[in-house]
């Protein structure tokens, strides 16, 4: 038995191989081929676009499947969302779907678009916030560069961004969040119901998790005397308490913690200042809760 597993093609492509290189698992990519190769005999890979995935999820045509949760709701597909996965194409965070207009647009909000063109991709979810707020207005499908749109093929986009910073040199700004969205890794009910696909699935989705989790941090080791034990464990984060080991001279401890990357250059030196020795900082690929 194989489990039929959709990778999303084109924006979230490279981080979501990046993820599962990550996790543990290598995929090599023929970019003749929409079937790349994993090493997992027990997994069958598909390349489809993010937008698509979730109706081929919903079909049974995939097992299961990463996409966002704003092309589930376009696609009012029926499926499991196993979990979030919350990275994107550049940061490991959320995006935004919202409207804009050009800079000297005088429109302040929705409410303003009345009888107006808007134009995007995500069409469905669009109509339906203008239907939440009581406005008629036009909403086109668009192909692609839809900032380019306004003023002349609309008088406003719907569009993504992480940033913002693509729609400031584009001459628009924002007016509102329509949406917000993150990848999630989905699966088709059928295939939840099968025992093996659910175990398989839970357990990607557990190394995915990991790491996650292991993104931006990495792992300390250092040695220290019992005497000075407490003032180095009051330099480290108190989040979680890290391993002490016993070394071979028992007047000596090993200490291994996670802490987060961007604190390293600042917590060193003072680990160091409170007579730790030995110090090693080392990379995490994933941490398995």
């Amino acid at each position: 038995m194989r489990l039929k597993l959709g990778l999303p093609k084109g924006s979230l492509q490279d981080a979501s191989l990046q993820l599962f290189r990550r996790a543990g698992f290598e995929i090599a990519v023929n970019p003749r081929s929409y079937f790349p190769v994993i090493d997992d005999d027990e997994i069958e890979c598909m390349l489809i676009r993010a937008q698509e995935m979730a109706r081929y999820v919903e079909d049974g045509v995939l097992d299961a499947g990463l996409t966002g949760r704003d092309w589930i709701l376009e696609n009012d597909a029926q499926v499991r969302e196993v979990a979030d996965l919350i990275y994107a194409k550049h940061t490991f965070g959320k995006v935004r779907w919202v409207l804009a207009v050009p800079d000297d647009s005088p429109v302040q909000s929705v409410k303003d678009l009345e009888g107006k063109t808007i134009a995007t991709e995500l069409v469905k979810v669009t109509e339906r916030y203008l239907a939440a707020n009581g406005v008629r207005a036009k909403v086109e499908f668009s192909w692609g560069a839809t900032e380019v749109k306004p003023p002349v093929l609309a008088d406003a986009i719907v569009e993504v961004t992480e940033t913002g910073s693509s729609l400031r040199a584009n001459g628009l700004r924002i007016v509102e969040t329509v949406l917000e969205s993150n990848t999630k890794f989905i699966c088709n009910p059928t295939a939840w119901e099968d025992a093996w696909k659910r175990t398989k699935i839970e357990t990607l989705v557990m190394l995915l998790g990991g790491a996650m989790e292991a993104a931006g941090k990495v792992g300390l080791m250092l040695n220290v005397l019992r005497a000075d034990l407490e003032t180095v464990l009051a330099v480290l984060p108190a989040l979680k308490r890290p391993t002490i080991s016993t070394l071979s001279d028992p007047e000596w401890v090993a200490v291994n913690t996670v802490i987060e990357e961007k604190t390293v250059r600042e917590i060193i030196p003072r680990l160091k200042a409170a007579k730790a020795q030995g110090i090693v900082e080392y990379p995490l690929n994933k941490i398995v809760l």
